[in-house]
């Protein structure tokens, strides 16, 4: 039996970090519901920071434009009074629910969560990385083979080779080279597709020989007996030998709908099913919120993720608190107090007259 210290126990459980997963934990904190996210990826923002950070986004209301790893910081910095915990780098696996329709979810680590409220908030499914074909690859996954980068000092002062040529892997380049790597950025082609910025500032560290630059070039084997020690790369009609200690090829997420869907849920075209008076599933206190989800008018908006996730936490609160009564308050009137003692309010009127 799962020991209680070791098992991580909050109102709202939410699959999904991405930006309706985030503004579900601010609708939440308003009523007193307190939220957990677990996401596979190893920073919050799903898509808008792994994807696309620097890409601008023009139908967020309030927002005539504003950029994708902006809108994830902003919505970080408005969820935080109500202090989120985050499972982050790891995958929703399987879920139990018992006689009193609390739910357990273990994610593929092993790690163990309960809650009253599912939220599915999980985007277009759990995104895997997309993997280059190199024979025996999954021989040296976590042997010097990453697909993502969790913590960038692990990385201080390696050798690191890098694959892509997207805004991950030029924005990483970079990071890593001022953490003092030795980079070798390796791309198919010679142009990069990401942001003009970084693509200038790479060529900057290529000038200071801080980053090496190969294109067009693949990387076509890995070398090594128990780890990764050196890659060999096909540089048009040549090959190179590169000694490094680690490899990273960073060439984008593919979304799968993953372990969820074999969570009893009615499933559409890879989506799932919800009402639309409160986006529930077909199976009580599960919720579907945001690109995940499918029903008649749908449209795949961050907008209309943030009005599912504001219904949602209605019905949520009534499972979660039984028979009583929620009054809705809007914040300009009543503020917003967070879970971290905080207070924010507007300023009070000041009764005063005004003698002559």
């Amino acid at each position: 039996m799962q020991d209680d210290l070791t098992m991580i126990k909050t109102d709202i459980l939410i699959i999904g970090a991405g930006p309706v997963g985030l503004f579900t934990v601010f609708e939440a904190g308003l009523l007193k519901l307190k939220c957990h996210l677990i996401d596979a990826l190893a920073k919050p923002g799903g898509q808008c920071s792994e994807i696309y950070p620097k890409k601008p986004i023009y139908d967020i209301p309030g927002f005539p434009e504003i950029l994708a790893g902006d809108l994830t910081k902003n919505l970080l910095d408005q969820c935080k009074q109500f202090q989120p915990g985050f499972t982050l780098g790891e995958r929703a696996d399987t879920i139990k629910k018992d006689n009193n329709g609390v739910f357990t979810v273990t994610t593929n680590k092993g790690t163990v969560h309960q809650a009253k409220v599912i939220a599915i908030a999980a985007g277009l499914g759990s995104f895997e990385p997309r993997k280059p074909k190199i024979n025996n690859i999954s021989f040296y996954e976590g042997k010097g083979l990453e697909y993502m980068i969790k913590d960038p000092e692990v990385y201080r002062n390696k050798r690191v080779v890098i694959a892509g040529g997207g805004d991950s892997a030029l924005d990483w380049s970079i990071f890593l080279a001022n953490i003092n790597a030795e980079v070798t950025l390796v791309h198919r082609r010679n142009e990069f597709r990401g942001a003009l910025d970084s693509v200038e500032k790479v060529g900057e560290l290529k000038q200071k020989n801080k980053i090496k630059v190969i294109t067009p070039a693949e990387i076509i084997k890995i070398n090594g007996e128990k780890k990764v020690e050196s890659l060999i790369i096909q540089k048009e009609e040549r090959e190179i030998i590169v000694d490094t200690d680690y490899f990273i090829p960073l060439f984008g997420l593919s979304p799968k709908l993953g372990p969820i869907g074999d969570w009893g849920l009615e499933i559409e075209k890879n989506a799932i099913k919800v009402n639309t008076y409160d986006y529930q599933t077909n199976v009580p206190g599960i919720f579907a919120i945001g690109d995940i989800n499918t029903y008649p008018g749908k449209l795949k908006l961050i907008l209309c993720g943030f009005h599912e996730a504001t219904l949602m936490c209605q019905s949520a609160f009534q499972i979660i608190n039984p028979g009583k009564k929620n009054i809705l308050k809007y914040t300009t009137v009543s503020g917003v107090d967070g879970f971290d003692g905080s207070r924010k309010e507007a300023p009070k009127s000041v009764i005063k007259s005004i003698n002559d």
